[in-house]
């Protein structure tokens, strides 16, 4: 039983492990180097397609727009050069399409920067598009929660 659950993991545990790969290649410890800094950020970049449309609240503004994969590994980036910054996918919630070659990734994103006093808590869903055998990230939205 356990040999069928290694060669054939579950769509939750398939999306975690990568989405655990994603957090640990965005996030950026203080006193890290540029390089490190760089590969990490081109590393998120190739979680994401070509184009990815992106529609996300925060605090203070909106942002909805295509993103090509350098414009998100030049955002990375920025966010790099600027500090730390912590990232955490929790409670992942998968739904694979009948056709097996899209899914819906649902889950609680916790983003830290050292010395800010608040973290980012956001419900956020990610749209996958399986593209030459490998599972891309296509579309990211905010989940909007009633207050």
């Amino acid at each position: 039983m356990w040999l069928w659950l290694v060669l054939f993991p579950s769509p939750e545990r398939v999306f975690a492990g990568q989405f655990e790969k994603l957090a640990h290649a965005a996030s950026v410890q203080p006193g890290e180097g540029y390089l490190a800094r760089m590969f990490g950020a081109q590393t998120a970049g190739g979680f994401f397609s070509t184009n990815v449309e992106v529609n996300i609240d925060m605090p203070g503004h909106r942002q909805q727009t295509t993103m090509s994969r350098d414009d998100i590994v030049q955002a990375m980036m920025a966010m790099h050069v600027s500090g730390g910054l912590t990232v955490k996918f929790m409670d992942i919630s998968v739904d694979v399409g009948a056709d097996k070659q899209t899914a819906q990734a649902d889950m609680t994103v916790e983003a830290r920067v050292p010395g800010e006093q608040d973290m980012m808590v956001q419900e956020i869903k990610f749209t996958l598009r399986k593209i030459d055998g490998k599972w891309l990230i296509i579309r990211v939205q905010t989940v909007r929660t009633f207050s």
